[in-house]
């Protein structure tokens, strides 16, 4: 297998040097249920060099619907291991490791990453990656989905503090939005990764109307 022919519709898109350089890029994805599972397939076939899965949980039958990375098989296995292995099984041009631990024993191992991808659901593991990130220097990508409506922001020199929200348990899911969701999130990861512009400190509100029309809001975050 040739890795050009591999890339081709990439390559067109921005040339061999430009992809050749995403070999280089390590990131690392915080869960692997529905965002996570969005961003692997999105991002675990671009072509970067190595991506990193964190999970603790395992796959339970209500997860299966919205989470595209998981079959009726794989009902009970871990959600890292279950990810990192489709996505070796699409590309042999990354190396996926699975992180079966909460991202408290996460933090602790010491990895430097060029990007990290939240896809989380609860507030206070969000707050402990904006932390993580502001303490390592690296930029973090946040995604939440809720309803028929989410949220997107590229954490650059703005922190989550900013954000308001308040912590509840969240409601319903459909599976479109948090494919929008992830996708967004996984279109401005690979972008920066390229080197190309991704827009930065930008909360992207997104929510389907009542004809079920995608609209997409802006707004600017405070500058720490």
């Amino acid at each position: 297998m040739q890795k050009t022919d591999y890339f081709k519709r990439q390559i067109e898109l921005w040339g061999e040097q430009t992809q050749e350089s995403l070999q280089n890029k390590k990131i690392a994805i915080i869960g692997a249920g529905g965002l996570g599972s969005t961003l692997a397939m999105a991002l675990g076939t671009s072509g970067i060099g190595e991506i990193h899965i964190v999970d603790f949980d395992r796959v339970s039958l209500h997860n299966i619907h919205r989470q595209i990375a998981f079959t009726l098989e794989d009902e009970g296995k871990y959600k890292a291991k279950t990810v990192a292995q489709l996505i070796r099984s699409k590309s042999p041009y990354v190396k996926t490791v699975a992180l079966n631990m909460s991202f408290e024993d996460f933090a602790q191992l010491g990895n430097r990453y060029d990007l990290i991808i939240d896809a989380t659901d609860n507030l206070p593991t969000r707050a402990d990656i904006d932390r993580f990130a502001k303490e390592t220097g690296v930029p973090w990508i946040y995604g939440s989905v809720e309803e028929f409506h989410g949220q997107v922001c590229f954490f650059d020199r703005s922190s989550f503090d900013a954000i308001s929200i308040s912590d509840h348990k969240p409601k319903g899911i459909a599976t479109p939005i948090v494919m929008h969701v992830g996708s967004l999130q996984a279109n401005l990861a690979l972008r920066y990764l390229a080197g190309l512009s991704a827009s930065k400190d930008l909360l992207y509100y997104l929510y389907f109307n009542e004809d079920g029309e995608l609209v997409t809001q802006k707004f600017s975050m405070p500058i720490d």
